[in-house]
């Protein structure tokens, strides 16, 4: 036995019936992807980076064209997020985080719809901006 209405949505040329937005199914998002997006947020639209290369932590490097670590703790609808950045040095380190916290924040609900209810940021390292100025060469 069939149920009525899915004879007539089977049937040819029978249009199907377009749900309503209450009737339709969730998205759900894992705690990996928004790791990556947060990540990703971080590495396109800020100034910080992240860590590249080396095996189980050991060899790593500073990369500021690398997406930063991201962790997410999820619970329904609503994120908690832990990130590790490195940034060029010299930059005013408190402004820097608020200004994370506060990107990250929008544009994860921006882009997810998922509500961010905190963002811890952790600068792991400080990197000097790359000028040939004032150096010294050693001989």
């Amino acid at each position: 036995m069939s149920a009525p209405g899915l004879q007539s949505a089977l049937s040819p040329g029978a249009r199907p019936r377009r749900l309503e937005v209450g009737e339709r199914g969730t998205t759900v998002l894992s705690r990996k992807v928004l790791e990556k997006i947060a990540g990703q947020i971080v590495r396109d639209e800020t100034y910080a980076g992240g860590s590249s290369g080396g095996f189980l932590g050991i060899g790593r490097q500073a990369d500021l064209s690398a997406r930063p670590q991201a962790n997410v703790e999820l619970a329904g609808n609503v994120a908690a997020l832990r990130v590790e950045v490195g940034l060029p040095y010299p930059v005013p380190l408190r402004q820097a985080a608020d200004q994370l916290r506060d990107r990250i924040s929008s544009r994860i609900t921006e882009l997810t719809g998922v509500q961010v209810r905190q963002v811890d940021v952790t600068v792991s390292w400080l990197r000097p901006k790359e000028s040939g100025a004032g150096r010294r060469r050693l001989k």
